[in-house]
């Protein structure tokens, strides 16, 4: 087998003590600490004898020895590898601890928290969440053969050299025409910059306007890592209004004459985190307040692609007086979250101020991430795939909202959103019953609904709210959610 690391046993030898006994400690201590864990191939007894500079029997009579006691195990023809079952039951209470941390097992002082998270591990679901896609719908053949391809190409082409900070023109070239015929937007591929996902492109967007210029607005709930964003930026956050239709444009015109406004930030689409899309009426008049003050639109459009019940709404870059819009988006959602891809889209003068502050930091992206990519959009493969996901995740959807109904009754509401990976559910009914002195404590174990996150209206000094994510969840991985859930709240 081939290995990519070399494991290096160091060796501190104390006064009297053997090289036996010191190798035989430092293996079983390193299995005790987590660094060698179980299932991990042991070096061959003559390689880490010319490692260590000692007699090769010594290190067989090490092995042998620890194979005895139940810390290595021998596989013929193989090599030696860490016990997967470990002796746990000789060592103190601190190692034993250190044991069960590199098994994946919560310790005996572990919180209700930790176990319950470790338990959605087991259900399947590999991240918390509060929205985002079930890494296992991944095609990683179609991914594979797309990225073999990727490499054959630039192994003829001079593609490893320095390229342009805004992406490879393949991939820009494929958004573009993603973005004409999908979006109704119009844009060149000189107005689009390829970035490792969307939370830097909201990030460099805020580096480019000025915090001179005035406050950065966003809705009263918000997503906070963009918010942090800004103000890392140096940027005042100011909160506008918000509620079933989304931004409160009429709430933002009072904030214009109080404030000098530098950019308004908006999840227009399907809200972070209520779900619900901006009607077009406030796309509009969004848009032309943008163009009388002369503030830029941030606008992130992190799920466009799923949409359940009709056409999506056009984006707002898509619109009249869209000058002023700065559109972020994200492939991370639509294909792989770990390729990491986005792209921001805006005016050409905006752009290369974003491909000026990539070269200060990254220089350019990943060429062979991009031209795999770049050749899954041109072969109609990513649509193929949106098509298909898209139909799993609205039955998710339908199954999430079926099992609320079915196990809260009228002790929750919701409202169905047209489209995303996440309902908001309003469970103030089930704290408002638990009563005031019950409710900190059962919000405590809230994180047993799949990682889901807790927020509060302006109304209410405790959360009223819990954003569910579905999307990374199988229907019966929902119900057992949802039904675990209901034990703690019911």
């Amino acid at each position: 087998m081939l290995r990519p690391w070399q494991t290096k046993i160091w060796l501190s030898r104390k006064n009297g003590e053997s090289i036996y006994t010191t190798l035989s400690n430092q293996i079983a201590e390193d299995i005790c600490s987590g660094r060698l864990a179980p299932g991990h191939m042991m070096p061959g007894s003559r390689s880490l004898a010319l490692q260590l500079g000692i007699n090769r029997k010594t290190v067989q009579q090490v092995y042998e020895e620890l194979e005895s006691q139940g810390w290595l195990v021998s596989k013929p023809r193989q090599g030696t590898y860490v016990a997967d079952m470990l002796p746990e039951l000789s060592l103190s209470c601190e190692n034993q601890e250190l044991v069960g941390r590199a098994q994946g097992a919560p310790s005996a002082g572990c919180s209700f928290e930790a176990k319950l998270l470790s338990s959605h591990h087991i259900m399947g679901s590999s991240t918390i969440n509060d929205g985002v896609p079930d890494t296992r719908l991944i095609p990683f053949e179609l991914l594979s053969r797309a990225f073999r391809r990727a490499i054959v190409q630039t192994s003829r082409q001079p593609y490893f050299g320095y390229g342009d900070p805004k992406g490879t023109e393949a991939l820009r070239q494929s958004l573009q025409r993603m973005l004409n015929m999908d979006r109704f937007m119009n844009v060149t591929t000189d107005q689009i910059c390829v970035v490792r996902g969307s939370q830097m492109g909201i990030y460099l967007s805020s580096k480019v306007l000025d915090p001179a210029k005035g406050v950065l607005v966003v809705e009263c709930l918000s997503y906070s890592p963009a918010v942090s964003a800004f103000e890392s930026n140096g940027f005042n956050v100011v909160r506008c209004r918000q509620d079933e239709r989304g931004l409160d444009v009429e709430d933002l015109e009072k904030i214009l004459s109080c404030y000098q406004v530098a950019g308004v930030y908006t999840t227009p689409h399907h809200q972070y985190p209520t779900t619900v899309s901006l009607s077009m009426d406030r796309r509009l008049k969004l848009l032309q307040l943008s163009k009388i003050h002369g503030f830029a639109v941030l606008e992130d459009d992190y799920d466009h692609e799923f949409h359940y019940e009709s056409r999506p709404i056009p984006p707002l870059a898509s619109l009249p007086n869209s000058e002023n819009v700065v559109h972020i988006g994200s492939l991370s959602k639509v294909f792989v979250p770990g390729l990491r891809l986005g792209y921001v889209v805006a005016n050409s003068v905006f752009i290369n101020r974003i491909a000026e502050e990539i070269t200060l930091i990254d220089r350019q992206g990943s060429t062979v991430t991009e031209l795999a990519v770049a050749d899954l959009m041109q072969s109609g493969d990513v649509k193929k795939h949106i098509r298909k996901v898209r139909k799993i995740y609205q039955v998710r959807r339908d199954h999430a909202a079926s099992e609320l109904q079915r196990i809260f009754s009228d002790k929750v509401s919701f409202c169905l959103p047209p489209g995303g990976l996440a309902l908001w559910i309003d469970i103030s009914q089930l704290l408002i019953a638990a009563g005031s002195n019950n409710s900190e404590h059962l919000l405590s174990h809230l994180p047993v609904l799949s990682g889901s996150k807790l927020f509060t209206s302006a109304e209410s000094i405790f959360p009223t709210h819990v954003r569910f994510g579905f999307g990374a969840l199988t229907e019966s991985e929902i119900t057992l959610a949802l039904e675990q859930f209901a034990e703690q709240l019911m």
